[in-house]
């Protein structure tokens, strides 16, 4: 089993790397870029019977700081 987090600044948070990204593509010449929000991807391999509920409290303690950014959770069956 799979599981996949997705986790992102919380809506007003500042987001430097990301306005550092939509500056950078300004510079190139790509102008249709009005803003840039970067997060991070995090793949866990799990072993059998490991639920939601489990990478749920692993992304509370853990994965994510649940003050300023916010995550989802994508479970996927191997095999």
């Amino acid at each position: 089993m799979k599981a996949r987090v997705h986790v992102m600044l919380k809506q007003g948070v500042l987001d430097p790397q990301g306005e550092a990204v939509r500056h950078a593509l300004g510079a190139m010449g790509f102008a249709g870029v009005k803003g840039v929000r970067q997060g991070k991807v995090i793949e866990l391999d799990l072993v059998e019977g490991t639920g939601e509920d489990q990478v749920r409290d692993m992304c509370e303690k853990l994965l994510a700081n649940t003050v300023i950014e916010s995550y989802t959770i994508e479970m996927e069956q191997m095999g």
